[in-house]
C-alpha cells in the first residue's frame, strides 16, 4: 500500500506500456482551470437519478465531448427507478409490522420478515431487484452519456466510465461521528481495509425480527424492531430529499472523462477504441450502467474489453479497489489493477491499493458480467469520503490535484492497452 506523495525513486526508462501507442513518457495532468470549467456549471444543476436536471446535465456533457471532436456523443434514455429508498424503506416497513404483530401470528411474521429480508438483500446486491418492480412506483428514464474518441478501428475497447447524478442526502450520511472515531483512536486507520458496512444493519433488522419470531425471542425481535423502524425513518428522509451538488461525487468523475476526451483529441492513441460513458441514476443503485449493459455489453466482446470506472476521485489520495459489495465481496480483476499499477508507477501517481468498499458503484455491473474491471475512488488522509452525500459536497471542496491524477491514470491506461500484449486473463 502506498500513500499519497509518491512511489519513491523514478525509473526514466521509456514506458514499455506507451511503445507504439503514445508519444510522451508521462500522462497529461490538466489544470485546476480546465476541471473546475466541467464541474462548476453542473454542480448547479440539481440532478437526482431520473430528473429533469440529469438530463440537463447529460445534454451539457454530450455537447462537451462533442467540442472536443467525439462526434458520435449521444444521450441515451434508458428505464430506469429514481430511487433505492422507496422499494428498501417500503420492506423495512413491512417488516416493523410484522414484527409488532407477530404475538398473533409467529409463522407469519416469521415469513414477512424473511421476505423482507431477502428482497433488500436481493436489490442492494443489484440482482432481481424484485422489490423495486413492487414497490419502486413507476419506471422513468435515466440518461447516458456515450462517446467514442481513440482509434476507431482498433480491437480493443477501453470503456471508461463515471455518473453525473446527485444522491440525495440524509442524517445517516453525517460524518461528525466517523471523523471523531478517527481522530480518537488513529492506530484504528492502519488496520482498517474497508469503510464500515452501512447495509448490514439495514438487513439485520428484519432478518433478527424472522428469527426472533421463529424462536420466540422476544429480546431478537426487538432489536431487530429497533433496526428495522430506524431503517425505515432514514429511507423516509433520503427519499424525501433533494440533490446534493455532487462536485466530488461524481462530477470529478465526468471531469476525468472531459479531460481525457481533450487528451485523445490532442495526442490520438492507435490501437484502442476508447468509449467514454457517463451514467444516470448510478444514485438509484446502478440504474443507468444497467440499461448500457442492455444495451451495448451483446457488442463488447468480453476478451478484448476492459472498463475502468472513475467515482469520487477528488479526495485527496486515489484507491485502486481490490473489491466491492454491500454485502459480499466480488474481487476487481487482478491483472488489470495490476496494469494500472504500473502505469501509476511509472507516471508518479500516488495510488492506495489493498482496499475494499462495503458500497457499490458502477464498476459492480460489467465486472459482474465478466469483463477485466477497476475502479479508482479516492479518500482523504482518514480513510473516509469528505462530504459524501452532504450538500457541502461542492467544488471549491474537490482536491484538484487528486482529479489530475485520475485523469493521468485513465491515458496511461489507454495507452497501456494500446500495446501489442494482451494482459493475462481474469484472475
Amino acid at each position: 500500500m502506498t500513500s499519497r506523495g509518491g512511489h519513491g525513486a523514478h525509473d526514466d526508462t521509456h514506458d514499455d506500456a506507451h511503445r507504439g501507442s503514445g508519444r510522451r513518457k508521462r500522462s497529461r495532468r490538466p489544470s485546476e482551470a480546465e476541471l473546475r470549467a466541467v464541474i462548476e456549471p453542473l454542480a448547479r444543476i440539481e440532478r437526482l437519478p431520473t430528473s429533469a436536471g440529469e438530463r440537463e446535465a447529460a445534454q451539457r456533457i454530450a455537447e462537451m465531448l462533442r467540442e472536443l471532436g467525439a462526434k458520435d456523443a449521444v444521450v441515451e434514455e434508458e428505464p430506469a427507478y429514481a430511487s433505492y429508498a422507496r422499494p428498501i424503506g417500503t420492506l423495512t416497513a413491512i417488516a416493523t409490522v410484522a414484527g409488532l404483530l407477530a404475538k398473533r401470528s409467529r409463522v407469519a411474521a416469521t415469513l414477512v420478515a424473511t421476505a423482507a429480508t431477502l428482497g433488500i438483500a436481493d436489490d442492494i446486491s443489484y440482482r432481481g431487484q424484485y422489490a423495486r418492480r413492487a414497490f419502486g412506483g413507476r419506471r422513468r428514464s435515466a440518461y447516458n452519456v456515450v462517446a467514442s474518441v481513440g482509434d476507431p478501428d482498433a480491437a480493443r475497447t477501453l470503456v471508461v466510465t463515471a455518473h453525473h447524478d446527485a444522491a440525495p442526502t440524509g442524517v445517516v450520511f453525517d460524518e461528525r461521528a466517523a471523523r471523531r472515531l478517527a481522530t480518537r483512536y488513529p492506530h484504528l486507520l492502519d488496520k482498517a481495509s474497508e469503510n464500515p458496512p452501512l447495509w448490514w444493519p439495514v438487513v439485520a433488522g428484519p432478518a433478527l425480527i424472522a428469527l426472533g419470531a421463529a424462536t420466540g425471542s422476544k429480546g431478537l425481535r426487538r432489536a431487530g424492531i429497533g433496526l428495522a423502524a430506524v431503517s425505515t425513518a432514514a429511507f423516509t428522509q433520503i427519499g424525501r430529499s433533494r440533490a446534493v451538488p455532487g462536485a466530488n461525487d461524481n462530477l470529478s468523475g465526468v471531469a476525468v472523462l472531459v479531460a481525457l476526451a481533450t487528451t485523445l483529441r490532442d495526442e490520438p492513441v492507435d490501437g484502442v477504441r476508447v468509449l467514454l460513458v457517463s451514467a444516470g441514476a448510478e444514485e438509484a443503485l446502478q440504474e443507468g450502467i444497467r440499461g448500457f449493459a442492455r444495451r451495448h455489453f451483446p457488442e463488447l466482446d468480453r476478451e478484448r474489453t476492459w472498463f475502468l470506472n472513475v467515482d469520487t476521485v477528488g479526495s485527496g489520495n486515489l484507491v485502486l479497489l481490490e473489491a466491492e459489495g454491500p454485502l459480499r465481496m466480488e474481487p476487481y480483476d487482478v491483472p488489470f489493477n495490476n496494469l494500472l499499477s504500473e502505469c501509476a508507477t511509472r507516471n508518479d501517481i500516488a495510488v492506495l491499493t489493498g482496499l475494499r468498499s462495503r458500497s457499490s458503484t458502477d464498476g459492480v455491473v460489467p465486472n459482474r458480467h465478466g469483463y477485466p474491471t477497476a475502479t479508482l475512488v479516492s479518500i482523504d488522509d482518514q480513510k473516509l469520503i469528505p462530504h459524501y452525500h452532504l450538500h457541502t459536497d461542492l467544488p471549491e471542496h474537490v482536491d484538484y490535484d487528486c482529479v489530475a491524477d485520475a485523469c493521468a491514470l485513465a491515458e496511461a491506461a489507454a495507452r497501456a492497452l494500446a500495446q501489442a500484449e494482451r494482459p493475462t486473463a481474469k484472475g
